[in-house]
């Protein structure tokens, strides 16, 4: 992820030539280098001990050690991740297959068929992909393309933009909601902290849930044709206006996990291997803030 490497295949053929890759993994000069299905192998050991989140959870552990990190304000956001599954590979889910009479196959053939999707309804309750079935189609703002994919959440400080926590899920119209609350859960029953956000989370339920955890919703109105769940109460305090500043600063972290970690198309399929993939992206981020923060404190 820190050298844009795209796949696993990709970073064994450097680790042939490239000595910064082989000093790193112990590998001298002239030492063989693993098979790719070796490679794999092993990560999906990885996969099953858990080891992203621990991975993660003591980035993180290392950044409030270095009082790196604001306990009072947060942000958070999510984006979508679009998953390695092409809208041809969303049929329905009653079809059974490409011999059955009542579904004909398409009259092309070929690996890449012409496919006519005109005056069809197509909708996760009806329609699901036979490449990744856990992804959803789904579109993040309005009059934007849908697209199949996995919805990404972070929760960032507003201290330094750091992530201290990060979760994957399927993409529905709440899951942004549900994932946030998820991760404030385990916060301090005590502690009261406030929470930026755009005004995707301006709703009645949510708002109410996130007083019930003693959490003060600096999350941005949305009085388009409807009554903002956030009054004057909130958006008095000088406090709003700074979490509304800074929480533009998680768009990026999104940025960065986009481009070069290349997580705006996963090259994994299911919830789990994609979510793992996005938790290290989120570590990585962390590692390299941390560093230029350190170097210009330095």
């Amino acid at each position: 992820m820190l050298y844009s490497v795209r796949s696993e295949r990709m970073l064994m053929e450097q680790l042939e030539y490239n000595l910064l890759f082989r000093w790193f993994v112990g590998l001298s000069a002239n030492e063989p280098v693993w098979h790719p299905t070796v490679f794999t192998k092993n990560r999906d050991r990885l996969l099953e001990g858990a080891v992203a989140e621990e991975f993660f959870s003591l980035i993180v552990k290392q950044a409030r050690e270095k009082k790196l990190l604001s306990d009072e304000h947060f942000t958070v956001d999510g984006t979508l991740v679009e998953a390695w599954a092409g809208q041809k590979s969303f049929q329905r889910k009653d079809r059974k297959d490409d011999h059955d009479p009542l579904n004909p196959p398409p009259p092309d053939r070929s690996s890449n068929p012409t496919v006519n999707w005109h005056k069809e309804k197509r909708s996760n309750q009806t329609h699901e992909s036979r490449t990744d079935p856990m992804s959803r189609l789904y579109k993040k703002t309005r009059g934007a393309e849908a697209k199949l994919g996995y919805l990404g959440h972070v929760v960032t400080e507003n201290r330094n933009g750091l992530v201290v926590d990060v979760r994957l899920t399927q993409a529905t119209g709440t899951a942004e909601r549900d994932a946030a609350l998820e991760m404030l859960a385990g916060k301090a029953a005590s502690k009261r902290v406030t929470l930026g956000g755009d005004r995707g989370y301006d709703t009645r339920g949510f708002v109410a849930a996130l007083r019930d955890l003693r959490v003060t919703p600096h999350v941005a109105q949305n009085d388009t044709n409807r009554r903002s769940a956030i009054d004057e109460r909130t958006t008095r305090h000088e406090g709003y206006s700074v979490s509304q500043r800074k929480r533009k600063r998680v768009e990026e972290v999104f940025g960065w996990m986009k481009t070069v970690a290349q997580q705006r198309k996963t090259r994994f399929r299911g919830l789990d291997r994609v979510g793992w993939m996005f938790t290290f992206a989120a570590a990585a981020y962390n590692l390299v803030r941390m560093r230029n923060l350190q170097a210009a404190t330095a």
